[in-house]
């Protein structure tokens, strides 16, 4: 089962700039969007015929919103409140999280496309980000308990570590690198999540999924790791092959994210 996430930084941009082409050669079983920016009866069209689609938007138009493709249908679709709880109620709230049931030959595969916005240090946007980031690690809690095979995925919009990060000294007090939110990855992994992509990947500056579409940072490989897919333990044990499908040049990309792509034995 191949599985795959991207920040499409708006899915009608991203499918005029050449996400079709990207689908057709990557072969995802499974793709989880973010920042989709529109509604489902704009977002399945586009994704092309055989894809079964849940989304959750967001009620602000041209903002944020998550969804989840699958080449077979997703069962028990959970999403907003009711995996998180009333923190994702508010309007204003661009976090968004959705959840389905994937079948697989070794049985269900329980699938989270999730979005942490940026949120900007010292401002009420950060305590937005870390509510829902409680709320996200207490549902991910949940799910280890309910499902053997989990994986939750998405732009989660914090870089990890040093290696996460091309310029970590200059951003030691920026948003997306500050030690209180990189805690909680921590924390995810100390409860036994496996980062698969880190993982397979080894200990090593990159590879990046995200980079400015200002200056010069795709070119320099300046990029930040803020998308990733933590497996649960026997999912994780899966996992045979990791890949960013990072565009071949900046006039060529379709989003400012990467695909993320992970190969399961399943």
């Amino acid at each position: 089962m191949r599985i795959a996430s991207v920040n499409v930084n708006g899915v009608r941009a991203a499918a005029k700039k050449g996400m079709g082409g990207w689908l057709a050669t990557a072969t995802p079983d499974v793709i989880c969007l973010q920042e989709v920016r529109a509604p489902l009866d704009i977002t399945a069209p586009l994704l092309g015929e055989g894809w079964h689609v849940v989304e959750q938007p967001c009620e602000i138009k041209g903002r944020a919103g998550v969804a989840i493709a699958s080449r077979t249908p997703l069962t028990d679709v959970v999403a907003g409140v009711d995996a998180l709880g009333g923190v994702t109620g508010e309007p204003v709230h661009t976090g968004r999280w959705i959840e389905g049931t994937v079948e697989s030959p070794s049985g269900p595969v329980r699938v989270v496309s999730v979005y942490h916005h940026s949120g900007t240090a010292g401002t009420p946007s950060m305590d937005d980000k870390y509510a829902l980031l409680d709320a996200a690690t207490a549902r991910m809690a949940a799910l280890r308990a309910a499902y053997e095979h989990v994986v939750v995925m998405g732009d989660i919009n914090i870089a990890h570590t040093e290696n996460d990060i091309k310029n970590w000294k200059g951003n030691l007090k920026s948003a997306g690198f500050l030690p209180e939110e990189r805690a909680y990855l921590d924390r995810w992994i100390e409860a036994g999540w496996v980062d698969v992509h880190r993982t397979l990947e080894g200990p090593k500056p990159g590879p990046y999924t995200w980079w400015s579409m200002r200056g010069q940072a795709f070119d320099n490989d300046a990029g930040w790791r803020i998308d990733y897919q933590h497996a649960s333990p026997a999912l994780a044990a899966k996992a045979t092959a990791v890949r960013v499908d990072r565009q071949a040049s900046w006039d060529s990309r379709w989003t400012d994210h990467a695909p993320l792509v992970v190969d399961y034995t399943l």
